[in-house]
């Protein structure tokens, strides 16, 4: 379960409306196979996270929030439709499509999870535990 401590990391959207940068350490990639997951992405999500202090908006006028669920909001561009964030309420952390990275270079799968709810027309065929509810822990560098 490995994670990149690269510094400087930037992503965005597709059409570049909405950029981030992130100046620590981002989490190893949590594979969700969650319904809401797999609607808004048309797959699964594929998410790094970093910590609130080392994130930072570049340029944010097309980032929308949708209020998923009681427990969380996803962030996206209203300009391309592009998943970004995903935050959970309480949560010193925000989560990161890892699509989304310029350079995802050095991270990992550490887990998948919801996997009772992953699509009928896939299997999941790496070596990364696979845990049937939510309940993971991934290990910060």
């Amino acid at each position: 379960m490995s994670a990149s401590s690269a510094p400087g990391r930037t992503g965005g959207c597709l059409c570049g409306a909405v950029r981030y940068e992130v100046t620590g350490a981002l989490r190893a990639i949590v594979m969700c196979h969650c319904t809401q997951c797999r609607r808004i992405t048309g797959h699964q999500m594929a998410a790094t996270a970093a910590r609130h202090r080392d994130f930072r908006l570049l340029s944010q006028d097309a980032l929308r929030w949708y209020c998923s669920s009681p427990e969380a909001q996803r962030g996206f561009c209203a300009q391309c439709g592009s998943t970004l964030f995903w935050q959970g309420a309480g949560r010193d952390y925000i989560s990161i499509a890892a699509g989304t990275l310029d350079d995802s270079s050095g991270l990992k799968i550490a887990c998948h999870i919801f996997t009772a709810d992953k699509g009928g027309y896939y299997e999941i065929s790496d070596a990364a535990p696979q845990l049937r509810d939510g309940s993971f822990s991934v290990p910060w560098p």
